[in-house]
């Protein structure tokens, strides 16, 4: 009989502690190393918040865009700590020096090899169940766009040649046929 592995659990000081330039984030006392993103990855980053600010700006809007890295202490405690790729904020109340303590109103992960199960999984059940709003997982391996709009409980999937509608504005869409990743 093998011995008892013993669970290492980690705390928001295990994040503050790491070596300066390492980023991680956790999950219920689980450390997860994020790996540094590739170039598609960042030039969709660089995208939407480009398109997103803008479309705050032209609409005197509320919100603010947050890219990585950004910290959102997902249930405004110590356990969750993660940092989405795009984070929109709406509740001004939420920022801090330290950065969302809660749930952002809209998430946008990009999806890395690296990141894939986090996305797909523990992720999207975290953000589903802390309040977030709307959770898009961007696939550029797959050319793929999930949208979960939690708020009113609907899951589409899009293409990259599709336009997208974010579902926290009336009038604002991403079209991603404009978008050059290559």
């Amino acid at each position: 009989m093998d011995a008892a592995r013993k669970i290492e659990y980690h705390t928001i000081d295990d994040i503050y502690n790491l070596p300066e330039g390492q980023r991680a984030e956790l999950i219920d006392g689980e450390l997860y190393m994020l790996a540094a993103p590739g170039i598609k990855h960042q030039r969709l980053v660089t995208e939407f918040t480009y398109l997103i600010k803008n479309y705050i700006r032209c609409h005197n809007g509320e919100c603010e865009i947050f890219p990585a890295p950004f910290a959102v202490f997902l249930n405004a405690d110590n356990k969750i700590y993660l940092e989405p790729d795009i984070s929109v904020i709406c509740d001004k109340d939420k920022l801090t020096e330290d950065g969302c303590m809660g749930a952002p109103d809209w998430i946008i992960e990009i999806v890395s090899p690296s990141s894939r199960p986090m996305d797909y999984n523990k992720k999207l059940l975290k953000y589903g169940t802390a309040g977030v709003r709307e959770y898009w997982i961007v696939d550029p391996m797959k050319l793929l766009i999930m949208v979960y709009n939690f708020e009113h409980d609907t899951f589409e999937q899009y293409s990259f040649s599709d336009k997208i509608k974010a579902g926290i504005y009336e009038d604002f869409e991403i079209d991603f046929a404009e978008i050059n990743i290559e």
